[in-house]
């Protein structure tokens, strides 16, 4: 195959259930300009390792395309790994771009969030400093759906409906006995709240998301008001919701010694349920109950919205097709021209107006007491989590790509 035939495409930071639809994607649109695709095996730090997976003879036809596309997590293998500025450390960028070429590949695109909107940045920075004929395109994932310049992330609306889902079931399940309890479903979200907001499409009594700084004296006296007009009280919490300080209510429970990773964001994330559980506990004297659904809100795939699924693949698609077109440092995105019905188009936006940069729920979306969201905020929402992807099972279970060796 020529230079200009082949393309570089990795997975990068947390996994989802739509980051594989958008590697079926770029996998596509490669075919659909008679390109040859090749996989990062665990992100850009694998790939500088010298792991690298042939994708035509990986995903060999529309069956694994279609396989591929419901499978979750990050079938390539991930990482975390912060690129230094191309001014600061030049013969970095130098090796990647050696090896880049030395691939015979034309083309690099990076499907992840804002960590690999970074990655994708810095490359083009560096190649276009230098000449390189070599393009590198951004395919946005992350269920946190903070990145600017898009209207959603794929990967929001499956995440968006598992977590209503679960506070609904929840919900019914807190509510069988006759007595007075609080129940604190902690949602993924380190500095947005939108996955947590997702949760309104479940109605719980109180949502309470980073954007707003907590006042636990204000929350308690809510909690303690709506217990004298019902037995049950659902709380959806993002896990990083902060005080007034700007603290994170989650450090008051994350473990000593627990590290950072590469882009310096806690390891482990998680504990303002368990914190406000236990304060609901001491200053109302009622049951509470912390739960953390965690990881199955970004790879319950069961659960997967194809609306989201049908827009991954299409973004993925879209990054392969702009850059054998010749497109370089740029994020594909998605631009909302209606709620209802839902209508959207895909564009592409400059990745440096993206990078290191988060896109926070609009005040005005928010609830005025900063525990709620408004109408628009459900508007929103609501199309992005339906209908219901039409999953294949075997054996009574979702099938799934096998794994790669």
């Amino acid at each position: 195959m020529s230079q200009a035939k082949r393309i570089l495409v990795g997975q990068s930071g947390g996994p989802t259930s739509a980051i594989n639809a958008s590697l079926a994607g770029v996998i596509a649109g490669a075919r659909e300009k008679g390109a040859h695709a090749i996989g990062m095996r665990y992100g850009i730090q694998g790939f500088l390792d010298g792991r690298t997976v042939d994708l035509d003879q990986a995903v060999p036809d529309d069956d694994a395309l279609s396989l591929l596309r419901d499978t979750p997590a990050s079938w390539l293998g991930s990482c975390r790994f912060k690129l230094p500025e191309p001014e600061a450390d030049p013969e970095f960028f130098a090796s990647a771009l050696e090896r880049i070429d030395a691939a015979g590949v034309s083309a690099v695109l990076y499907i992840g969030g804002n960590d690999s909107m970074d990655t994708i940045a810095k490359l083009a920075r560096y190649g276009a400093q230098v000449g390189s004929d070599v393009r590198f395109v951004g395919v946005p994932k992350t269920i946190d759906n903070d990145l600017v310049g898009t209207d959603h992330t794929p990967g929001y609306g499956s995440a968006a409906r598992f977590v209503a889902t679960a506070v609904a079931e929840v919900a019914r399940d807190a509510d069988v006995y006759d007595l007075k309890s609080v129940t604190f479903v902690e949602i993924m979200g380190r500095d947005a709240g939108w996955l947590a907001g997702s949760a309104c499409l479940a109605s719980p009594d109180v949502v309470l998301l980073p954007e707003v700084p907590l006042d636990e004296d204000t929350l308690m006296a809510k909690v303690e008001a709506l217990l004298a007009e019902k037995n049950t009280v659902m709380v959806a919490t993002s896990e990083g919701v902060r005080d007034a300080s700007g603290r994170l209510i989650a450090e008051r429970t994350v473990a000593a010694g627990t590290g950072t990773d590469e882009f310096g964001h806690l390891a482990q994330l998680s504990g303002a349920s368990r914190y406000l559980a236990a304060l609901a506990k001491e200053r109302l004297g009622c049951k509470t109950r912390a739960v953390e659904i965690s990881t199955f809100q970004r790879c319950a795939s069961h659960c997967a919205s194809s609306t989201d699924l049908d827009e991954a693949f299409a973004l993925g698609r879209l990054g392969a097709l702009a850059a054998l077109d010749g497109q370089t440092g740029v994020m594909c995105a998605v631009e909302r021209t209606s709620d209802d019905p839902y209508r959207a188009e895909l564009r592409t936006v400059g990745v440096a107006d993206v990078a290191n940069k988060v896109k926070p729920v609009p005040r005005e979306w928010i609830a005025a007491d900063g525990m709620g969201v408004t109408p628009e905020f459900v508007r929103y929402v609501r199309p992005l989590v339906a209908p219901p992807e039409q999953i294949a099972y075997e054996g009574g279970l979702p099938r799934q790509m096998p794994p790669l060796a």
